[in-house]
């Protein structure tokens, strides 16, 4: 992973899952003020969402965002076409198709990890996505679902879908039980199978494979790069401890600026909250990312506290205010 490799600035190496309720353009601010380089995703949209709704309020991003690709959900092909067509005026780097979600709402609306079960669908949403995109479209999904688990299913799977043009696929190394397992229980209870996507990888060794699901921190992300796989996906793990991110741009693309410190990433947050908050944005959804910056750190939940008192009706000057002991300690 060496800074002179062809495109490694341009190379997925890692990535932050796309998370609902969690990675949203506040959250990826904050991320993008301590890896320049790590890849971003938006929450999950549907194509009826984005079709019917309001395109600025669900894609609008800052430009510092970039990497950053878009997630999309829908199993229409003409209106997943609509949709990238719409979401490409709001410059994202790649289209991702989302076929792991096990929630039980996105299984109704023929979404999600249920369309695993039908490959050729799948391989027909990504021709059309294709066909109106200049940009790459990915896929993610899972190990299988169901009774639709074994290696041969998911081989079949990869390979009627990479002919309509996908050529990178995100894998969450867990099958999902759309029967009896709630969307949290399919995030940990179905075991982890890191070989079986690392088989994949030395199946199709053209494609692209990025391992998801339980990785804690950069070590195993590094770990799952040397064992050959293209990339890796931090998912909660990255939302719970942003911090652990920090050295990404250094580990995995070469770059040897100097890291900024948390009261650095702090105070430039804090300017971003004080320009949203200006323009009618509520403290709260900016505050809810804050937290995680401070895991490990003596009086966390002090300052988890003082910071929770401010979502409702705290001015900037009060959040700083809350916020000094850590910046005061940070820049001693």
């Amino acid at each position: 992973m060496s800074s002179n490799a062809a495109g490694v600035l341009h190379r997925r190496w890692l990535s932050v899952a796309p998370m609902l309720n969690r990675t949203d353009r506040h959250f990826r601010y904050l991320v993008r003020l301590i890896s320049r380089r790590t890849w971003l995703y938006t929450e999950m949209v549907t194509a009826q969402a984005l079709l019917h709704g309001n395109p600025s309020r669900l894609l609008s991003h800052a430009g510092v965002e970039a990497p950053l690709a878009v997630q999309l959900a829908g199993s229409d092909p003409a209106a997943l076409a609509r949709a990238v067509i719409v979401a490409m005026e709001f410059g994202f780097d790649e289209i991702n198709l989302n076929v792991g979600c096990p929630s039980p709402q996105v299984s109704a609306g023929r979404m999600g990890a249920r369309l695993m079960a039908e490959p050729q669908l799948v391989g027909e949403c990504v021709a059309a996505m294709c066909a109106v995109s200049n940009l790459p479209v990915t896929v993610k999904t899972r190990l299988g679902i169901d009774e639709y688990d074994d290696f041969e299913f998911l081989c079949r799977f990869v390979e009627t879908v990479a002919a309509a043009g996908c050529r990178t696929f995100i894998i969450h190394a867990r099958k999902a039980w759309l029967k009896g397992l709630d969307p949290k229980r399919n995030r940990t209870v179905p075991p982890l199978d890191y070989a079986c996507v690392r088989a994949l990888k030395a199946a199709y060794p053209r494609l692209e494979f990025i391992l998801n699901g339980g990785l804690q921190d950069l070590a195993m992300a590094r770990e799952a790069i040397a064992s050959g796989l293209d990339g890796a996906m931090i998912g909660r793990a990255a939302y719970a401890r942003p911090w652990c991110l920090a050295a990404a741009d250094r580990i995995f693309y070469g770059e040897h600026v100097a890291m900024p410190s948390l009261a650095e990433v702090l105070d430039a947050y804090l300017v971003h909250i004080g320009r949203e908050h200006a323009a009618g944005t509520p403290l709260g959804p900016m505050l809810r990312h804050i937290p995680g910056l401070f895991t490990g750190l003596s009086g966390a939940r002090a300052l988890r506290a003082r910071i929770g008192a401010q979502a409702g009706s705290g001015s900037l000057d009060s959040l700083r205010e809350a916020l000094a002991p850590v910046l005061n300690a940070q820049a001693a």
